[in-house]
């Protein structure tokens, strides 16, 4: 029973890693994962890794630099979501500001925190759940894309790091 196991264990980790395309399908997914699509890059690193312990620093560095350009690419969504409802508010003659009643409380909250901290608070880019549309709101609010993408590749790397450094010990 415990050598079906392990054999399916390995079976798994193997089709994560897709280790026939290697670091090139870990960029992919750690990009693809840093857009609003729910999916994770973790499994495919650590399968990677796993198979390959001598990639492991490639495998970090390249899935952080494709899930911090990922993380880019949602920050430009969130600064051409933000261009496109103020022609919208502009051409209805509303104006630039968002229209009061249209947010909760926690909504207003929220953006101001991220205000306050700016670009700094795209460490938290890596948070499962709130980390994607954070990079969608700092772009939103025009927070600046160098110093954003800094952050975000910070916190990016410590995740892919630490996280893949526990699971190799741990399984």
């Amino acid at each position: 029973m415990e050598d079906a196991l392990m054999a399916g264990v390995s079976a798994l980790l193997h089709w994560l890693a897709i280790p026939e395309v290697g670091l090139g399908a870990i960029f992919v997914i750690a990009f693809v994962s840093a857009t609003l699509l729910p999916m994770g890059s973790e499994p495919a690193v650590f399968g990677l890794v796993k198979l390959q312990p001598e990639l492991f620093w490639p495998a970090i560095l390249v899935a952080t630099v494709g899930n911090t350009l990922g993380g880019g690419l949602t920050w430009w969504m969130g600064l051409a979501a933000r261009q496109a409802a103020d022609r919208v508010r502009h051409e209805r003659g509303h104006g630039p500001e968002l229209q009061p009643g249209h947010d909760t409380p926690a909504d207003h909250r929220a953006l101001r925190w991220l205000q306050r901290y700016g670009a700094p608070a795209c460490l938290l880019s890596w948070l499962p759940v709130v980390g994607d549309p954070l990079c969608a709101v700092a772009g939103w609010l025009r927070l600046p894309f160098w110093p954003c993408l800094l952050y975000m590749g910070v916190g990016k790397f410590l995740r892919y790091l630490s996280m893949t450094a526990v699971l190799i010990h741990v399984i």
